[in-house]
């Protein structure tokens, strides 16, 4: 595998990290528990999903785990959001770290959704030949 392949790896590992870690500062009350559940589930799915994806056997296997990737990265961008918006955390430190991982989400869904669209214009392109 690559060096960029593995410094994503990385990045992802350290996102679902941090996002382990702020999850720990939602309120115990609905949503909190209901957003910490779906939040930490679909930040894991983009770490453990790119290492997945960083062994497939074949280009089509290859095709299918980096739109998972993406898609999970989205959905946690979503739940990031989620909380933002309903207001569910409080203090300058913690809403600086939302604001960070919000961003880092953002950039995570652009980077694996450009990857799958290379590889399902690769694939493509493959078959026709």
């Amino acid at each position: 595998m690559g060096e960029q392949a593995e410094a994503l790896k990385e990045r992802a590992r350290r996102f679902a990290l941090a996002t382990l870690r702020l999850i720990k500062h939602l309120p115990a009350e609905e949503p909190g528990p209901l957003i910490r559940r779906q939040l930490a589930k679909s930040a894991t799915s983009v770490s453990m999903n790119y290492r997945a994806t960083c062994r497939a056997r074949s280009h089509a296997e290859f095709t299918s785990k980096i739109g998972l990737v993406a898609e999970k990265a989205d959905e946690s961008l979503g739940w990031l959001e989620t909380i933002g918006d309903a207001e569910l955390l409080t203090g300058l430190e913690r809403l600086r770290e939302l604001k960070n991982l919000t961003r880092e989400a953002d950039e995570l869904a652009a980077i694996f959704s450009k990857s799958a669209g290379t590889a399902r214009r690769n694939q493509r392109r493959k078959r026709s030949d």
